[in-house]
């Protein structure tokens, strides 16, 4: 058994990283991902930084088995289409985000769930075209707060799609301190279902 995963292996890292010139950064959430994702790292004449999200592990899902299946680094997806708001879902909370996009729209709340897919270069024009369908953002990602994903999505959005936003940008994320140690403390640590329903419901 693996127990708690800890400090060690819950941390999210990659902001560390997201500041290097020239280093390019993905963090597939599926087996298709996985697989297009490292051929198009492995083809590409950058360095590539792989990054599994751990809870990620145990998800079960189909391979494709064409030898020249490739996703193009830099492009996100849109894993679920809606009208009223936009999540960023990134790496292992793609799980409880379309949990919660689906509770939601039995409420009647539409919401569109992005997959980033690659954290560096980021895809603009994705984010854009979604936000201004919606009008409303939150970015959800188990990265601590500070210089993560998030604050450069929402850096990104106040520059050059500010008049877009209906509302301020909401992000969630693991607070500012260690990891810790305690299954029942890690367990509410990061964002949840419940905390993705509650910040969408505070910018309706």
């Amino acid at each position: 058994s693996l127990g708690s995963y800890a400090a060690q292996h819950a941390d999210r890292p990659y902001p560390l990283f997201m500041n290097v010139p020239g280093l390019k950064i993905i963090s597939p959430t599926s087996a298709a991902d996985i697989k297009g994702l490292m051929k198009s790292a492995i083809r590409d004449g950058d360095p590539v930084m792989v990054f599994e999200d751990r809870r990620l592990w145990p998800v079960k899902d189909n391979v494709p088995t064409d030898p020249d299946h490739l996703i193009p680094i830099g492009k996100a997806e849109v894993k679920r289409e809606g009208e009223d708001v936009t999540l960023i879902a990134v790496a292992g909370v793609i799980g409880p985000v379309m949990e919660a996009a689906r509770a939601l729209a039995e409420d009647g709340v539409s919401v569109e769930v992005i997959d980033p897919r690659t954290l560096k270069p980021l895809d603009h024009e994705a984010i854009k075209t979604s936000v201004a369908k919606t009008g409303r953002l939150v970015v959800i990602e188990n990265a601590h707060r500070v210089c993560n994903l998030g604050s450069e999505i929402a850096a990104v959005m106040a520059e050059e799609a500010f008049d877009l936003l209906k509302r301020p940008i909401l992000r969630l994320s693991a607070p500012d301190i260690h990891v810790p140690f305690s299954p029942a403390l890690e367990k509410g640590f990061f964002p949840t279902k419940d905390h993705v329903i509650a910040a969408v419901r505070r910018l309706l």
